[in-house]
């Protein structure tokens, strides 16, 4: 196998008339995916280059993943951009993408052309011709002919330290390689029903998709909106017969905090597996009551190595002060530490920390045309001098526990993991810098309250500066706490002093 088109067409074959996939508006069958995605890719086909990207402008829902499959049809790779997002955001990615062609509905089209777009735009209910079916054929397959399992499938988006969002690029071997050891080591089958909840430019996403092609199960794409109204989620879960869920961390908790199990426990429910963030064990615990006898699976890994590389599956009681494992990595993922000086640490130094590393086939391409990022996290293993190897080197850290599996540790620069998405700090100080009335900012991350805290001199009309930055960037890169100062501290060396602005902060908290 080596392109994910493939599980499609299996899935097509052996369940043409089964629910691929149902949003809350509409739904369609394997036959009818595989059918539309090739008229799309067809459509694209006669447009642009292959190997090229292609915006979808739009949420989630059915129609969103046909266009991705037909763009895979047509020998290029999707990105997902948010209409949600501020315009400047939506510029950027953009800006870095300069895709010719834009998949949208038309509801969208004052808020593409107002981030400065003005190439070829093609509106959903313009994407389904009645062209040759032969002809399309002919040509879908002299575009396959021309591909390899290296050439890319997606690019998603995250933050980037200088300002700009970095493009996560992941090929079809990748995907591949890592939803066949998903799939089997989570017992994934043809009768499970996966309930996506993350973003589809979000790669918790890739599971929920690739898993259900692959196995024929059935995909329920749960509205964002619905996150707003928990009752409207477990009523979709259990309507749908959900059997699987692949959350984000804060989303499960969200659910909790808004007690929308006690309105009704979805009684399909068997796996439960969550990502993204470190899980509080007293949100874990509360979800395990309601499914004592379910798998539950502790997820790690970032989007530059397709989605996870280690899992721990959950075969104990933790108290509410437990710290959970990361475990152990994935089959073909090798996961290790090095420290400062690049040096292995082995499982036998118990509680030593050191920086997460991966390498194998699952590791991302790189950042799209960003050779500068791509250098920096992509690098030569220090490890290896007999051959040339890539490891990806996350900026987490870790160690190894007395029962020889993995825990997080925190993160060796700016970088934080908030409400699932992992964001540079250095990208919402520079953010908050250019907002008009701010003189010089500063952010830090209270990793127990899950807050980001910015302190910064200028004016103090914190409604005023909240409202800027939300024409940069999305609402979860927004500082939950904004401290105004007259003066931010300095060290010796003339930098801005985090430590003392973070023990300030501390001391007013605990006052």
């Amino acid at each position: 196998m080596d392109n994910v088109l493939e599980y499609l067409e299996v899935s097509a074959a052996s369940f043409p008339d089964k629910t691929a996939a149902r949003d809350d508006k509409t739904s369609c069958t394997y036959g009818e995916l595989l059918t539309d995605a090739k008229k799309i890719g067809a459509l694209l086909a006669g447009k642009t280059d292959i190997r090229k990207p292609i915006v979808v402008f739009m949420d989630k829902s059915v129609i969103t993943l046909k266009a991705f499959m037909g763009i895979l049809y047509a020998g290029c790779f999707y990105t997902l951009v948010d209409p949600s997002f501020p315009a400047e955001r939506i510029r950027q990615i953009l800006g870095v993408l300069k895709s010719s062609i834009v998949i949208t509905e038309r509801e969208y089209t004052d808020k593409l052309c107002s981030a400065g777009y003005n190439s070829e735009i093609l509106y959903t209910d313009e994407l389904f011709n009645n062209g040759d079916t032969e002809e399309a054929d002919s040509k879908l397959l002299n575009i396959r002919y021309r591909l390899i399992d290296t050439d890319p499938v997606y690019c998603n988006f995250t933050s980037g330290s200088t300002g700009v969002p970095k493009g996560v690029l992941i090929c079809h071997r990748s995907v591949i390689d890592f939803i066949g050891e998903f799939t089997k080591e989570f017992h994934i089958t043809s009768d499970d029903v996966i309930g996506n909840q993350a973003p589809f430019d979000f790669d918790v996403s890739v599971k929920d998709i690739y898993s259900t092609l692959k196995m024929g199960a059935t995909l329920i794409i749960i509205p964002k909106s619905y996150f707003m109204f928990p009752n409207a989620v477990v009523d979709m879960l259990d309507d749908n017969k959900v059997t699987t869920l692949i959350w984000a961390v804060s989303a499960l908790c969200l659910l909790n905090r808004l007690h929308g199990l006690k309105h009704k426990v979805p009684s399909r429910i068997n796996k439960i597996m969550f990502s993204g963030e470190m899980m509080p064990v007293k949100q874990l615990n509360a979800w395990r009551s309601y499914y004592p006898d379910a798998l539950f699976v502790n997820l790690y890994g970032p989007t530059e190595i397709t989605c996870n590389c280690t899992y721990y599956i959950l075969d104990r009681e933790f108290s509410d002060d437990d710290r959970l494992p990361m475990g152990n990595a994935f089959a073909n993922e090798r996961v290790f530490l090095l420290d400062e000086g690049d040096r292995e640490i082995s499982p036998d130094n118990i509680g030593v920390t050191g920086e997460l590393c991966v390498a194998g086939t699952a590791l991302a391409l790189g950042y799209y045309k960003n050779p500068t990022a791509t250098s920096k996290a992509f690098t030569k293993n220090p490890l290896q001098d007999d051959f040339p190897e890539t490891i990806y080197r996350t900026g987490d850290l870790a160690y190894y526990g007395s029962d020889g599996m993995l825990y997080f540790a925190g993160r060796k620069d700016f970088q934080i993991k908030h409400m699932g998405h992992r964001i540079e700090l250095e990208e919402i100080e520079s953010v908050l810098g250019s907002v008009s009335s701010v003189e010089h900012a500063c952010c830090f991350f209270d990793e127990k309250k899950g807050k980001i805290v910015a302190f910064y001199v200028g004016n103090d009309d914190k409604k005023q500066v909240l409202y800027e930055m939300k024409q940069k960037v999305p609402e979860y890169m927004l500082p939950n706490i904004l401290r105004c100062v007259e003066t931010l501290p300095l060290t010796k060396n003339g930098k801005t002093d985090r430590k003392l602005l973070r023990d300030m902060y501390e001391k007013k908290t605990k006052g």
